[in-house]
């Protein structure tokens, strides 16, 4: 059995669509989520789905049992990822998961950035559980960088894309690459107690503006910021001043280098190259 947490996110619900691209029998997956009801349509592709709230520690033992193998996707609440993934492990330790998979970021175990720290913290945490363990840490979502916090837009309205990554480069990956990474450490029988460096092509933002520029015919130039200048910057276009901080952070986190991996563990776990930079930018075009 192959459980999945927060299946019916974006990156479970491609891995479970992956596992079953791959053969894997639908009632062979649990689908384990907060809200069953909206794993509906999961469950009418005859995938098991299970009760799992991270806040809810009693439901998490019954939803991980009889799994051969668990893949552990944090939810997005920062703050709350690490007591959250503290009540998966013990109730993974409690149904004596034979291995656990954590999806968490790149570069985990040097990372500067402020969203690392949990996820060092729950690494740490399974360890020190005792259970085999796969990392599996991503590389930044590709399609964060092409318009998915709604910004490519008006970045294309006024010609200036903002940030403060200087000349750092991102490893970028997109879900459903790391999808299919995930997937292929879950029907394998790869090394544990292990950790994959999960990025792709590498690009600046420079470099990021230049492609969304010459796809889209307009002109597009990158502006690097103090970190505090973009923040505010941020606060400006209505993004809550926490939040804001956050991702003004993780883009100054550029350029420290914690977005970089010169690995090649997604091209060796997909059996492919990632999907590059150029196809993101295109998909993200079309849906404006």
């Amino acid at each position: 059995m192959i459980t999945i947490t927060a299946a019916t996110g974006r990156l479970g619900r491609i891995v479970i669509a992956e596992l079953l691209e791959r053969g894997v029998p639908a009632d062979e997956i649990v689908a384990a989520v907060r809200n069953p009801e909206n794993a509906a349509d999961l469950a009418e592709r005859g995938v098991q789905v299970r009760h799992a709230d991270y806040d809810q520690p009693e439901t998490l033992e019954a939803a991980f049992a009889d799994a051969g193998k668990l893949l552990l996707i944090p939810s997005a609440l920062y703050g709350l990822r690490f007591p959250q993934m503290t009540n998966a492990v013990r109730a993974a330790v409690a149904a004596r998961v034979p291995l656990v998979a954590y999806a968490g970021f790149v570069n985990s175990a040097t990372s500067t950035l402020r969203l690392a720290d949990e996820h060092k913290q729950v690494e740490a945490s399974i360890r020190e559980s005792g259970l085999p363990y796969v990392f599996l840490r991503n590389g930044a979502y590709t399609e964060l960088y092409c318009g998915e916090l709604g910004d490519l837009a008006p970045a294309l309205e006024f010609g200036v894309l903002l940030g403060s990554g200087g000349n750092g480069k991102i490893s970028g990956a997109t879900r459903p690459d790391l999808a299919a990474a995930a997937a292929a450490v879950l029907t394998g029988d790869g090394p544990v107690n292990t950790a994959y460096e999960l990025g792709g092509e590498a690009f600046t933002l420079t470099e990021l503006a230049a492609e969304i520029s010459a796809q889209s015919g307009k002109p597009l130039v990158y502006q690097d910021l103090p970190v505090e200048e973009y923040a505010r910057a941020l606060a400006g276009r209505g993004v809550p001043k926490p939040f804001a901080d956050l991702l003004a952070d993780t883009s100054f986190a550029i350029s420290r280098g914690d977005w970089y991996t010169d690995s090649t563990d997604l091209q060796q776990l997909i059996g492919r190259p990632p999907t590059p930079l150029a196809n993101v930018v295109t998909a993200a075009l079309k849906a404006l």
